[in-house]
């Protein structure tokens, strides 16, 4: 007898169709899989076969051979357990071959035959959605990741004796239904902190809003206490919330590293990813024999804060030179090459020195300037001038200390970085981008016009801070963002000085 079965599986972070091919015939007992499968995959014998005998079920006692096609792809995961267990039940009468077409199933067995979870889930519903595919079975942990696409009639099983009744008769089951307050709370995202919980450091949190309107890097630097992380910490608070289209492009990557939720459908806050200094290449921008993403595609449309950015290994800070570039990193092994997005807003703090108190106005600095020099040499100059603004974080004066904060909440600060977000939706509508700090330098001179004193100001600033192409580029971008915060159609001479104070810190500590 012979079945077929259709399943998926996730490639980077597009998923596609797999084949599960079942042929049972006449010899002495024997269970198979080819089609390039890993360990994970070939173990999915003994959990299939323990689940169909513990679902009381009949498992045949005859040659089963299982093809995974296409052979010339990898097949990794738990994933195929139920499909291949649905095939041998099909293959031998106990589950109706019709029944199986115009349907993809995925999912793990456990040895009871119930239906464990997997990852993934979204991207392969996506697929189906493409494929016109009109059924798709998933566990039911994974119901809400597959129902949010819509377009598809969704199924979720929680044993494989459930599977078997449904595809003998399709009336015992409906589909998942999608709650539409997963939609709503991309609106009105909630968090635990606030800006206004953050006393005195106006400068600073102009800084971030810019940072925030923008899309920009920044980097922040100042003793120790200063409240840098706190600061840091509050950063999606200022976000807009994410559209759609941000929203499942990150949930696609958070379903594949199987980091989603049972009670989410959709990851409603923008991501913010925080990695210890002791992190390896890998595990920042991905890696491994077979490719996974790193922490700079999970910070996708979100906020990669590294702290105390000295401290990180140089080689790993190198890496992150292409993807703030291009939004992307690609990842070559010899398996496969992928490339994962990695559109991120880089967000560094670190202490001036070693012990922390160079140039603070309370504290005396104990280091020697070479040694000061050293610390400062561990960020380079390339990282650096991609980072588009610098500031410095002084240490709060008593009467901030002490005093009741009356800083402004970050809804309020929230609904001006909105604003300015949405006129660059309109200015850059149809071209992919959605923030000033994504355009490149023809998209610059077409959105970045500047007039005559604007020009005679930026050329005194190109040869007193000895700028480079790259930051003469993002001055103009960063201009482009104030004055979008402002309501100004063109960049005027204020936008730009304040723009240029960003780029000038890093004179004062790197020379």
């Amino acid at each position: 007898m012979l079945s077929q079965v259709n399943s998926s599986a996730v490639l980077g972070i597009d998923a596609y169709i797999v084949e599960v091919e079942v042929d049972i015939s006449g010899g002495l007992p024997r269970f198979d899989i080819v089609g390039l499968p890993d360990a994970a995959v070939q173990e999915s014998r003994e959990r299939v076969r323990s689940a169909i005998k513990n679902s009381g079920l009949e498992f045949p006692m005859k040659r089963i051979t299982i093809n995974l096609a296409p052979a010339d792809v990898r097949k990794e995961g738990p994933s195929f357990d139920l499909p291949i267990a649905v095939g041998i039940l099909a293959a031998t009468g106990q589950v109706d071959l019709e029944a199986l077409r115009d349907t993809i199933v995925v999912g793990e067995l456990s040895l009871d035959g119930g239906v464990r979870p997997v990852s993934g889930v979204l991207p392969i519903a996506l697929k189906a959605r493409e494929l016109k595919v009109r059924r798709v079975v998933v566990p039911a942990h994974n119901v809400k990741e597959a129902a949010i696409v819509g377009e598809v009639e969704v199924y979720p099983v929680t044993t494989l004796t459930e599977v078997v009744q449904f595809f003998n008769d399709s009336q015992t089951m409906l589909p998942a239904i999608i709650d539409s307050s997963d939609f709503a709370a991309l609106d009105e995202p909630t968090y635990d902190v606030d800006f206004n919980d953050v006393k005195g450091q106006e400068h600073v949190k102009r800084a971030l809003e810019v940072a925030a309107a923008g899309g920009h890097n920044i980097i922040m630097i100042g003793p120790p206490g200063s409240g840098k992380t706190m600061l840091a910490r509050r950063i999606p608070t200022i976000l807009p919330p994410l559209s759609l289209d941000e929203a499942l492009d990150t949930t696609k990557l958070y379903s594949v590293c199987g980091l989603l939720s049972s009670s989410e459908a959709l990851v409603t806050r923008r991501a913010f990813r925080a990695p210890h200094h002791t992190i390896s290449n890998a595990g920042l921008t991905g890696g491994g024999s077979y490719p996974r993403p790193g922490e700079v595609s999970l910070a996708h449309h979100g906020v990669l804060f590294l702290d105390e950015l000295p401290e990180f290994r140089r080689d790993v800070l190198e890496v992150l030179r292409q993807p703030i570039e291009d939004g992307k990193v690609t990842i070559a092994r010899a398996q496969a090459s992928l490339t994962y997005p990695a559109r991120f807003m880089l967000v560094a703090a670190m202490n001036p020195c070693p012990c922390g108190f160079f140039s603070d106005h309370v504290k005396p600095c104990t280091c020697t300037p070479q040694i000061i020099h050293r610390y400062l040499q561990r960020i380079s100059g390339p990282l650096l001038d991609r980072i588009d603004i610098h500031i410095e974080v002084p240490r709060l004066r008593h009467d901030e200390l002490i005093g009741h904060g009356t800083g402004e909440p970050s809804s309020l600060v929230r609904s001006r970085v909105t604003e300015a977000r949405q006129r660059q939706l309109e200015r850059f509508a149809g071209t992919g981008i959605y923030c000033n700090a994504h355009v490149n330098s023809r998209q610059i001179r077409q959105y970045c016009q500047a007039s005559d004193d604007v020009k005679n100001l930026l050329r005194t600033a190109i040869a007193q801070l000895n700028l480079s192409a790259r930051a003469y580029d993002r001055i103009l971008k960063l201009s482009r963002t104030i004055a979008d915060l402002a309501g100004d159609p063109d960049i005027l001479v204020g936008h730009v000085a304040e723009a240029i104070q960003y780029r000038s810190l890093d004179r004062k500590f790197w020379g």
